[in-house]
């Protein structure tokens, strides 16, 4: 998956409205078809028709009652169903659930949809009877989901519609090869229901909003996990990589990362070994260095205790000359206080996943 397009999120108006109203509840129900993304050549064999499904979410709706609900013109938060057919007896079908946010903005006409969850599909890799789905790896998988919408509430009593786009992701992060993961970018229509009465939103007349300011933080974390090398069957192995950024509030929202990272990714040790056997034509010394170092900047929305963050990074140390220099990270953390925090990331080159992080960190 491309992750930077999670980036505009970053560029939400900041539109102010007042709300009248108590907990509210919304469910909808919505269709997808669209096509799948060919990113990598072991797709190809694998695009036989356009995949499509259902999408349910059941959303609360913010009442106001904590700042972070008007800093964000009143998202709505909940869990989603989903269900995936790709029209390929190869790839099978796919199943999800998780959690989700929606962002509205240009008068609440338009939502973006960000949600995060658990996958599994009907029909994994396997080296007897699946050799050709390249794409998972692994029965169990991470799914992402992104989709914008014009959204319409009570059109008739509780009954509503939207209609739009939806992006859909399934990986493993790697953490079983094959992975080279499957995205899929589809049209979306659906109804939505509104449990409660019609709710007021006024514009308010006043902007009040007191200045934010927050000294240069420095951040330790660690990351950690199990990944497989590109080699089918090669065992998942340890990885530890070990970060260092600063960052600095630029408002409320949005803090700018700039930092350095090593790469203790053990796989590579063993795919170099395996390299320099196996593939003479091709000379790669056992003895080559499997560490990495990396360059990166970064941007983190705060939302509550709950932060999104997108990096780009270069290697500036790299004996082992696999692939892009470039990559980058999207990560959804946890903050237990002003100064701790966990959460989980993925790492790519590209649109092809290295590993999945498990993250604990300070901010100092």
């Amino acid at each position: 998956m491309k992750l930077f397009i999670l980036l505009p999120i970053i560029l939400f108006t900041n539109l102010t409205f007042s709300q009248e109203f108590e907990n509210s509840y919304t469910i909808d129900l919505n269709y997808f078809r669209g096509n799948v993304m060919a990113h990598s050549p072991d797709l190809h064999q694998l695009i036989t028709g356009h995949p499509d499904g259902l999408l349910v979410s059941f959303s609360q709706k913010t009442n106001g009652n904590k700042d972070w609900h008007a800093l964000y013109n009143y998202p709505e938060y909940g869990g989603y169903f989903l269900y995936q057919d790709y029209k390929n007896e190869l790839l099978g079908e796919n199943f999800a659930v998780g959690a989700f946010y929606n962002f509205y903005f240009l008068n609440r006409k338009l939502s973006f949809k960000i949600a995060q969850g658990i996958g599994i599909t009907s029909n994994p890799y396997d080296k007897e009877t699946n050799s050709k789905n390249k794409a998972f790896g692994s029965k169990v998988m991470g799914n992402i989901n992104l989709g914008l919408y014009y959204k319409k509430e009570n059109v008739i009593d509780n009954f509503g519609f939207q209609s739009g786009f939806l992006f859909t992701h399934f990986s493993n992060g790697r953490i079983k090869s094959p992975n080279s993961g499957i995205n899929t970018y589809c049209l979306n229509v659906g109804v939505n229901y509104v449990f409660d009465e019609v709710i007021t939103i006024k514009k308010d007349t006043v902007f009040v909003k007191s200045k934010f300011t927050e000294p240069l933080k420095y951040n330790v974390l660690f990351r950690t996990g199990f990944n497989e090398s590109p080699i089918v069957g090669s065992g998942q192995k340890p990885f530890y990589h070990i970060g260092f950024y600063a960052d600095k509030r630029i408002n409320r929202k949005s803090a700018i990362q700039l930092g350095t990272e090593l790469f203790l990714t053990t796989s590579i040790k063993e795919y170099i070994r395996f390299r320099s056997i196996s593939f003479p034509e091709k000379p790669v010394d056992i003895d080559t260095d499997y560490k990495r170092v990396g360059i990166f900047v970064g941007h983190e929305l705060f939302i509550n205790k709950i932060a999104i963050e997108g990096q780009i990074g270069y290697y500036v140390y790299r004996p082992f000359k696999d692939g892009a220099p470039i990559y980058d990270r999207v990560g959804m953390k946890y903050y237990f206080s002003k100064k701790v925090f966990t959460g989980v990331s993925l790492v790519t080159h590209g649109f092809l996943a290295e590993a999945m992080e498990f993250v604990i960190g300070v901010r100092l």
